[in-house]
């Protein structure tokens, strides 16, 4: 249901365990992988949602033998690729409509030595160029042209060769799409200024265990040596870090005890801790975290008394996905904040919804906004919303479930590209949230 809406009941009050889904944009870089090799490649803990079930359909359209062993475990082998299915229209046009067909690039082109793509889709975050992608590969020996009249993008290269690479650009997708290509390649490729997220920790371990040789893992200085041929192996999925950060800030919003199981707190990075500067009470029990309802939760302020700034930055940084919810969690705060969000210029426009349920905000322009808690001295109020992105909408669902009265959610299958039946979930511990 492309058109679908949610009806949440606020004042929700929630209580009970969550269990994060597998990190869906871990899957889609690990899909991707797959293409590598003409072995089996079984992955676990697959999120079942819109945009990585849009890909295994990729995949398969592209001859990729798909054999579902049970709820989120796959095997992969794509011993029989169709590159002619490639240039087809019908590829053409489902690849369109998700923005992680891009990481096919690589793959393709290190195994068989060309890849067509369509201009991606995805959310309206503002631009999220593709030229770090295209510069490395071009880099590595691949002739890149773009037709303009078709809105396609070509790629080929008999083989790739190992270069230096300095990205100009700190992407995720962009150096897990170079690296995918370098493993295949001739010769050392080294990728400097290389995105470090758990996720590419994870694809680079994936790729170790498929027989590729990768030096630096954890690090922004990457040193690939080539082989001929890469095998099967076995891969598990962190949980998503980006939906714990939201089911942290859910818990802090409607005053509930929520524990988040299973929730691999090493990979978490620095999320626990910035909640925690929201005044955000938790406790780690072996890997699950607490959080008991609270009352009211205060901002901290900087050592010599500022207002605390929390701004998004490559890993180690803050994720910039977890910006929108660290703002509405901020809104029924005691103290004041501001919010950077330097990564991407059209994140915040979602905040005038926040207005309109009474929360007090400045927007300062595209990239920082104030909050000025309301210490819960009166909560938000139920409006009718539109989300604009996945994350934004989430926020915007969190808001509602904490405000009075009923709010109505348009547009959740952007929700859904991310989140797998939060609706049902949420109202397995109290929430009432309603798919209209």
């Amino acid at each position: 249901m492309d058109n679908a809406s949610f009806r949440v009941t606020g004042n929700a009050r929630l209580k009970g365990d969550l269990h994060p889904q597998g990190a869906k944009n871990e899957a889609l870089q690990i899909l991707s992988a797959v293409l590598l090799t003409d072995q089996d490649v079984t992955i676990h803990n697959v999120p079942d949602i819109v945009d990585v079930n849009k890909l295994i359909d990729l995949l398969s359209g592209l001859g990729v033998t798909v054999k579902k062993l049970k709820a989120g475990s796959y095997v992969f082998n794509a011993t029989d690729v169709d590159l002619d299915h490639f240039a087809s229209d019908e590829y053409q046009q489902n690849a369109k409509k998700i923005r992680g067909s891009v990481m096919l690039l690589g793959p393709l082109l290190a195994r068989f030595g060309k890849a067509f793509l369509p201009k991606p889709g995805g959310d309206k975050i503002g631009r999220r160029r593709l030229d770090t992608h295209f510069n490395g590969f071009m880099e590595l020996g691949a002739n890149f042209r773009y037709d303009e009249v078709t809105d396609k993008y070509f790629l080929e290269a008999s083989r790739l060769k190992g270069k230096y690479i300095l990205m100009d650009e700190i992407s995720v997708t962009g150096t897990a799409n170079i690296l995918m290509g370098a493993v295949l390649a001739e010769g050392t490729t080294t990728i400097y200024n290389a995105a470090c997220e758990p996720y590419l920790q994870q694809l680079c371990k994936m790729l170790v265990g498929m027989g590729a040789k990768i030096n630096g893992l954890g690090s922004n200085l990457l040193t690939i040596e080539g082989v001929e041929k890469l095998g099967g192996t076995t891969h598990t999925i962190l949980p998503d870090m980006i939906e714990i950060g939201s089911f942290i800030g859910l818990a802090a919003m409607t005053q509930s005890e929520i524990t988040i199981k299973n929730a691999s707190i090493p990979n978490l990075g620095n999320i626990p801790s910035v909640f925690q500067k929201l005044g955000i009470k938790m406790e780690f029990i072996g890997d699950d975290i607490f959080i008991p309802a609270q009352d009211l939760y205060e901002i901290q302020t900087f050592i010599d008394g500022s207002i605390l700034t929390i701004y998004d930055s490559p890993w180690p940084g803050f994720t910039p996905d977890l910006m929108s919810i660290v703002l509405v969690v901020a809104t029924q705060a005691r103290g004041s904040i501001l919010i950077h969000q330097k990564m991407f210029e059209s994140r915040l426009f979602f905040v005038d919804k926040l207005i309109d349920m009474g929360a007090q905000i400045i927007l300062c322009d595209p990239h920082r906004a104030t909050v000025i808690g309301l210490e819960r001295k009166y909560n938000l109020r139920g409006i009718e919303m539109s989300s604009p992105d996945i994350r934004a909408g989430v926020s915007l669902l969190i808001a509602a479930l904490s405000a009075n009265g009923t709010s109505i959610i348009h547009n959740i299958n952007q929700i859904d590209r991310g989140y797998h039946r939060i609706d049902q979930r949420l109202n397995a511990i109290g929430a009432q949230i309603e798919r209209i």
